[in-house]
């Protein structure tokens, strides 16, 4: 029972919550212990919350994941997981993270409560109506950026904002498309709002969102304000593996079906994970080094 209620918070997807740690990287504030730990604190508490969205996301959608080829699997679609005791389980751990959230710091915890309300909001409500959807989950991305920075106490930068909201949206959107190609007729009996939605249209928003990215990005390494605060003038180097990893992305979301797991996707793709690889390492040396 535990197994598949640890299952059913989909521990592979945690790894979204990395991004809290980009405050502090691009801070140059990594190597502050002091402030390192806590930011680690929130990853722990969003992780968790996550977690617990993840069951209340399955509950509601437990008939309709059912017809799904891959989530039919899921604990709670499959039976493994009695709904009850995953919901009782699941409100005893936010109730435990959120009180763990005020204690790191009182914004932070205000920030972990809106994520959460978010996420719920996105389980019940939000994920029904077109381009509400996707947005909601951008926010998320937004949210957990901005905890980063919320519990080490340091200012909340709009790069960091609007890079982090524009990235989310083309992966949302790549995952919507692999939706509708995946299950084609049967789409709309998995998720209705994908009735909305057609691969054109959401063709049509992912070259509009990857090329505001890529802007926005590229704005941001040039940005001489940013390389004055940071000592990087040479941060205009890490675009082209900006460029190379979405352009790789598009390609396997057109040409490979991907786009249903991104996480999943830039494992499993060595090409791509090499080039986020060595955009951190890029990142890390300019940043630290030079």
């Amino acid at each position: 029972m535990l197994k598949s209620l640890l299952k059913s918070m989909r521990p592979k997807q945690w790894t979204k919550n990395l991004i809290i740690f980009a405050a502090i990287i691009f801070a140059q504030e990594l190597g502050n212990i002091a402030i390192l730990l806590k930011v680690m604190g929130g990853f722990v508490i969003f992780s968790l919350l996550s977690g617990c969205g993840y069951i209340f996301n399955d509950v509601a959608d437990i008939e309709k994941d059912k017809v799904h080829p891959r989530k039919q699997s899921r604990p709670i679609a499959a039976g493994r997981l009695n709904p009850l005791f995953a919901m009782s389980s699941a409100i005893l751990i936010i109730i435990l993270s959120l009180s763990g959230a005020f204690v790191l710091r009182m914004e932070f915890g205000i920030v972990s409560l809106v994520y959460l309300l978010l996420t719920l909001g996105y389980s019940f409500f939000f994920k029904h109506i077109v381009i509400i959807d996707v947005l909601t989950l951008s926010f998320g991305f937004v949210l957990r950026a901005v905890a980063g920075a919320v519990v080490a106490n340091m200012e909340i930068s709009p790069w960091l904002v609007i890079c982090t909201m524009l990235l989310a949206l083309f992966l949302g959107l790549g995952k919507r498309r692999h939706e509708l190609v995946l299950l084609e007729s049967h789409a709309t009996s998995h998720r209705a709002i994908l009735r909305e939605y057609t691969p054109a249209f959401i063709d049509e928003m992912v070259s509009a969102v990857t090329g505001s990215t890529i802007i926005a990005y590229s704005l941001y390494a040039f940005s001489p304000e940013v390389q004055t605060k940071l000592h990087a003038p040479y941060l205009p180097i890490t675009i082209p593996f900006v460029l190379y990893g979405i352009f790789r992305y598009l390609y396997l979301v057109h040409q490979k079906g991907g786009g249903g797991s991104p996480e999943s996707d830039i494992l499993r793709d060595k090409p791509l994970l090499s080039a986020i690889l060595l955009w951190i390492v890029v990142v890390i040396v300019i940043i630290y080094l030079l």
